[in-house]
């Protein structure tokens, strides 16, 4: 379980065969060990090799064909976040790592001190998503601003422009999305409610 709060930011060293090799600063590797999980861009992945200033880890098809992560090459930076530990402050929202859905970033503007990012999205997420709502975004948590069918927008601070790879994002930029965990179970809550009644008549 993550909180959405990016720790810091690597810099893919390798990547292909099944793996990912990340450089990481020390904020991450700090106390990391194998078999832990990560966040990179938002996706939860199992480390399997923890060395100097970095670590690796396995990256099975289907999370290459759901993430974004398929597209990295060396050298692209990426979020990074260690998974929460019993007592660690939630400053974001919760976040499992396992995303809905790969979104393209279609438009970009600066407002005042704040940046807003408009992100296309399957329009099955949309229910999901609410005004004031939380998304996570290659692994930031994020503020909905706003929501339509087939899209989303959220407003940057300078510090999240200046701590994640969202500084970066530009038209086109591919992003992984994860809507709020809650959202999810309700809607699933919600569309089970005929069933249970059915069951107990």
């Amino acid at each position: 379980m993550f909180s959405g709060i990016v720790i810091g930011q690597g810099q893919v060293t390798a990547v292909g065969e099944g793996r990912i090799d990340v450089r990481a600063p020390s904020s991450v590797l700090s106390g990391l060990e194998i078999g832990e999980s990560v966040a990179v861009n938002g996706v939860c992945l199992t480390v399997v090799v923890v060395a100097g200033a970095g670590f690796a880890a396995d990256v099975m098809p289907e999370t290459l064909s759901r993430t974004s992560l398929g597209d990295l090459g060396t050298g692209d930076t990426v979020n990074l976040e260690p998974a929460l530990r019993v007592g660690d402050e939630l400053g974001g929202h919760l976040v499992t790592g396992h995303v809905d859905a790969v979104g393209t970033v279609t438009e970009v503007r600066e407002d005042g001190n704040a940046r807003c990012v408009s992100i296309e999205m399957p329009q099955r997420l949309a229910p999901l998503l609410a005004e004031k709502g939380s998304v996570a975004v290659d692994g930031i948590s994020l503020t909905v601003v706003d929501v339509t069918d087939s899209a989303f927008t959220v407003s940057l601070i300078p510090h999240t422009l200046g701590a994640t790879t969202a500084g970066g994002w530009r038209l086109g930029t591919k992003v992984n999305i994860e809507v709020d965990l809650i959202a999810r179970y309700v809607r699933r809550a919600l569309a089970n409610v005929g069933a249970v009644s059915a069951l107990e008549a």
